[in-house]
């Protein structure tokens, strides 16, 4: 990826995300010009998913490991902003218990539970969103990478990660809310989550986080351990026998992976509103794979644009005929795979020498 390229990337996600927000808090409703505030939010989910798209890409693309857990990583930041965000209702909850969530006194807790101390501070929470899945990532990449388990059998093992998470906080007596998770919040950092300066300025956070992630991970496969990294998913036997370790490289890149999920997930919570066990499902982590896929595998923006497109199909698609979505997806993915299997990107960097031919 080119200086221009990532400037012109910088520009388009950064100004996009500022003129929405100028569009929606200045332009009155009436106008022509006026974005609504579903709209803003819908941004912003596709931005997040765009974070979850990029620290795939990372992984995939560029050390050769095709996680189909990554959505764990994701949720869990979710999870740890939800936990905040529901100690901010306080007494304006159902129940009006100063201390305790919902579901909590609906289930008949008696105090709460002291993997929820401190999530009352949204730094302390911001901390965990990070902390969760790169702590996790690091356990599993380390027991997996250490083992040389690698190819399917890593995508396999990655898979059950993710699927008995969602099993765990599925029940009751974990803490979470259960099936129906976590929800009804009413403020962040003491801004009312439902005004639309709040929504617009989560929009513009966003952007910012997912520009600041797209150039850290440019600068990362841009630089000599980049070039390493890039080395081990092609050869990395060769690799190892020149004196490196891949699974040090491997490991690191997962696990700083992971922790950009749990940002992008953390960012999710507040603007979707919700954070429940669905989130941990296996096909959200396949779709992540198939938004890569689309955008372009190992080139970074491609997976932003994999990630934007696919899920703003998905909404059109969805409103037109929502049980042909599922079947539309995996058509998509079969037909990129035969037809583009460098992705949209790709199509393009194919075309460029023919024009100047």
């Amino acid at each position: 990826m080119s200086r221009l390229s990532l400037s012109l990337s910088l520009l388009v996600i950064l100004g996009g995300a500022a003129l929405l927000a100028v569009l929606n808090l200045a332009a009155p409703p009436s106008s022509a010009f006026h974005v609504s505030t579903y709209v803003v939010s819908l941004a912003g989910k596709y931005l997040c998913f765009a974070i979850l798209a990029l620290a795939l890409d990372l992984v995939w693309g560029f050390a050769g490991i095709l996680s189909l857990g990554h959505a764990a990583f994701f949720a869990l930041g979710g999870y740890a902003m939800g936990m905040y965000l529901m100690r901010q209702i306080g007494t304006r909850g159902v129940y009006g218990n100063a201390v305790l969530p919902d579901f909590m006194v609906f289930l008949n807790w008696q105090e709460l539970p002291w993997y929820w101390m401190g999530f009352d501070n949204p730094g302390f929470a911001i901390l965990m969103a990070l902390a969760v899945p790169g702590v996790l990532a690091l356990v599993f990449g380390w027991l997996a990478f250490r083992s040389r388990v690698s190819g399917v059998y890593l995508s396999i093992i990655t898979q059950a990660l993710t699927y008995a998470l969602l099993l765990a906080f599925f029940r009751n007596d974990m803490g979470f809310g259960g099936n129906n998770g976590l929800t009804d919040f009413k403020d962040i950092v003491g801004l009312d989550l439902h005004l639309d300066s709040t929504r617009s300025g989560l929009l513009l956070l966003t952007a910012a986080v997912l520009a600041l992630q797209l150039m850290v991970a440019r600068f990362l496969v841009t630089s000599r351990f980049g070039k390493v990294l890039i080395a081990v998913r092609d050869t990395e036997s060769r690799t190892r026998f020149l004196g490196y370790r891949p699974e040090r490289y491997k490991l690191f890149v997962f696990v700083l992976s992971a922790v950009m999920c749990g940002i992008g997930g953390a960012l999710y919570v507040p603007q979707i509103g919700i954070i429940n066990p669905s989130e941990f499902s296996p096909a959200n982590s396949i779709e992540a794979v198939i938004w890569v896929a689309v955008g372009g595998r190992g080139t970074l923006i491609g997976a932003i644009l994999g990630a934007i497109l696919v899920n703003f199909g998905k909404t059109i698609f969805t409103g037109i005929l929502p049980e042909l979505w599922l079947f539309a997806l995996g058509a998509l993915f079969i037909l990129v795979t035969l037809l583009l299997p460098n992705g949209v990107l790709g199509l393009f960097a194919r075309r460029k020498p023919e024009k100047s031919q």
